[in-house]
């Protein structure tokens, strides 16, 4: 009841659907019952013809129903930010949500990484479903500072990560390259999502991290690095050494504000540098229809 409460309370505070709350909560319980009657895997028609496979449970995409952007601020950054001749990463890919907006709708050119072999199969899937093969390059590959095997758990969905060898919960044994060995491109924007590995991973990315084209990363920052030695103020330190200077973001009014994440805080963080490049792309950028409005 709890978990039911709270996903109520995040779609109908959800900047999309403040002015049609209503609507939401439709939109939520048809889901909710119709995925509980005929289970399995529905194609959902998402942003500018844009399509996601999404079944029950998968909570990163299902977001992507009730509000159009589950990760409303950062998805929104995406949008505005992006252009067709960029080039964009996509790290700790999931199913791929943030690959179908990079590609299928700015129509950038993405790298996207998923190391978990069933994962990424979904990841496949809705890429081809969006006929974004000549615009994306899947790797099946985690990424870390040196290459190596490691074991991933495999039973967490979208919080899978980096698990002990001996460790007995369910788990898959991946291939691991450093981000500077598997590509020489040069992307206009990160989005890195591995469960608390942000910190190994960039320690293998030292040449794309100083790439003058890379003007902005998205960055999960909270306690979750300590699994692995480290917090999330290191993470920041890190970032902060190449230049780039935390920061929010308001697509409503299309304004960045600066930020101060602390190591335990929960979320996204904008890491930008050349922040008036930045700020000029925002302001040009063209609108988007999602759901019911306009941003």
């Amino acid at each position: 009841m709890k978990s039911l409460f709270n996903l109520l309370r995040f779609v109908t505070e959800h900047p999309v659907n403040r002015h049609h709350y209503w609507s939401a909560v439709v939109d939520l319980l048809k889901w909710q019952l119709g995925s509980r009657i005929v289970p399995g895997e529905i194609v959902f028609d998402w942003i500018e013809g844009t399509k996601l496979i999404v079944s029950n449970g998968e909570a990163g995409l299902t977001g992507n129903i009730y509000c159009g952007l589950h990760e409303f601020a950062d998805m929104a950054f995406l949008l505005h930010f992006l252009r067709p001749s960029d080039q964009f990463f996509d790290i700790g890919a999931n199913r791929g949500s943030y690959t179908v907006l990079a590609s299928g709708v700015c129509g950038s050119t993405t790298t996207s990484f998923e190391p978990i072999p069933e994962t990424f199969s979904k990841l496949r899937a809705n890429v081809r479903i969006n006929d974004l093969d000549d615009k994306v390059r899947l790797q099946n590959i985690g990424l870390g500072a040196d290459p190596t095997e490691l074991f991933f758990s495999s039973y967490l969905d979208s919080a899978n990560h980096i698990v002990d060898a001996q460790s007995d919960v369910p788990k898959v044994r991946v291939p691991v390259a450093r981000l500077d060995d598997v590509t020489e491109v040069a992307p206009h924007l990160i989005k890195i999502d591995v469960e608390g590995f942000e910190l190994s991973v960039f320690a293998g990315a030292t040449r794309v991290l100083a790439s003058p084209e890379l003007k902005a990363l998205i960055v999960e920052i909270n306690d979750s690095g300590t699994r692995y030695g480290h917090s999330g103020i290191d993470l920041v330190e890190c970032l902060t050494s190449y230049g780039f200077k935390p920061f929010s973001y308001d697509p409503m009014r299309r304004r960045i504000e600066p930020s101060v994440p602390s190591g335990n805080s929960s979320g996204n963080t904008l890491f930008l540098r050349d922040l008036q490049y930045v700020e000029e792309r925002i302001k040009n950028s063209r609108l988007f229809l999602v759901r019911r409005i306009k941003i």
